[in-house]
């Protein structure tokens, strides 16, 4: 009874579960280092424009995804997750596109360097989160709509100059999220398949 049992955990459910940790490792390892590039860029940002590093944003997010609640089950938290990142591209790529139209100078510098490496590295987790979604549910991913986002932009200057930051502040504030939803996802997962077991072993008893 014991081997069957063994046999059984070394089937399909265990081999998604193996799958699913890798890819989450692999999701949080970058995030962790996106977050660090969002600071540097952020910081060169700020000295490019000279803003204060208190320089007033809105409060409000640019990404619409629902809100945030414990009683989203693991498929559903990476969803928002990897809905919010994908927003996030499609921001960035706007403001990359404003910037070079209304303020670009010419130049390569280190900022822009750093804008490239950052929108780079977050189609990379915006890809690792998807493959994550597929590895929970089993089934191809449906991509989000990125329809209503704010993509065109202010037109003026100064405005535009807020606006952009105001993504790349969008961007470190979900890549954060990243992080605290990866580094949680193994102990929810965990509890989520205890929970299974229970309600499996109920339905075997009750037959």
């Amino acid at each position: 009874m014991a081997d069957r049992r063994t046999r059984g955990m070394n089937g399909s459910d265990l081999s998604r579960t193996t799958t699913t940790t890798t890819t989450t490792a692999r999701a949080l390892a970058l995030a962790e280092q996106l977050h660090h590039e969002c600071s540097i860029l952020l910081e060169l940002y700020r000295k490019k424009e000279s803003f204060a590093a208190d320089v007033p944003v809105s409060d409000g997010r640019l990404v619409s995804v629902p809100p945030p609640s414990s009683q989203l089950d693991t498929r559903d938290k990476i969803w928002r997750l990897h809905s919010a990142l994908l927003q996030c591209r499609s921001l960035m790529e706007r403001a990359i596109a404003k910037e070079e139209e209304e303020l670009d100078d010419g130049k390569k510098n280190e900022y822009k360097t750093q804008r490239k490496m950052v929108k780079d590295r977050l189609s990379f987790l915006v890809v690792s989160t998807g493959e994550l979604l597929k590895s929970v549910d089993g089934t191809a991913v449906v991509t989000p709509s990125t329809e209503g986002l704010e993509l065109d932009g202010p037109t003026v200057l100064f405005e535009l100059k807020l606006w952009v930051y105001r993504i790349f502040k969008e961007v470190d504030y979900w890549t954060k999220t990243a992080i605290t939803t990866l580094q949680a996802l193994p102990s929810v997962m965990a509890k989520e398949r205890a929970r299974t077991r229970r309600v499996r072993s109920t339905r075997s008893a009750r037959r």
